[in-house]
């Protein structure tokens, strides 16, 4: 029966397909500063073993200039919404059109998404299980991360 229906392009898929289009990948030009910000959230090992420090940096992909960064114990959807805060304190009270970072569970929290909406800033993302997507601050973390403590002492 099938052989004979096959034949005659009477087969098909019959349960429903999920169709999404494929995502974007993020295209963030800043012409001036204070347009684009991207922030990420990176580990940082201590002294004592196993234990680890988290750093949250935001970055005006402009100038690259850190417009602000904290350091805390753990990371969560409340902190990053008080480091969002914090920085746009630090930047005189100004805040950028755009803030890009990836999927972290800290920056799709809900708490961050309706700061971001309040203060009429558009979020941008990284694709899903993309890890070039935010180069900016990565380049910033391989830089902190892989060159030695003393370098910026070197000269004094």
């Amino acid at each position: 029966m099938y052989r004979v229906l096959r034949a005659r392009g009477l087969v098909r898929e019959r349960r429903a397909q999920a169709r999404h289009e494929a995502k974007k990948k993020p295209h963030l030009v800043a012409r001036n500063p204070n347009e684009v910000w991207s922030w990420d959230i990176t580990r940082l090992p201590s002294i004592e073993r196993g234990k680890y420090f988290d750093l949250y940096v935001m970055i005006d992909i402009f100038s690259r200039h850190v417009v602000h960064w904290e350091v805390h114990l753990r990371e969560s959807g409340e902190l990053a919404k008080q480091f969002i805060e914090n920085c746009i304190r630090a930047n005189g009270g100004l805040a950028p059109r755009t803030i890009h970072s990836d999927r972290g569970t800290s920056m799709t929290s809900k708490s961050v998404a309706s700061l971001l909406s309040d203060l009429d800033i558009i979020k941008s993302h990284s694709r899903p299980r993309v890890s070039n997507d935010n180069p900016y601050s990565e380049a910033n973390f391989k830089t902190i991360k892989y060159c030695p403590s003393e370098a910026p002492l070197a000269g004094f």
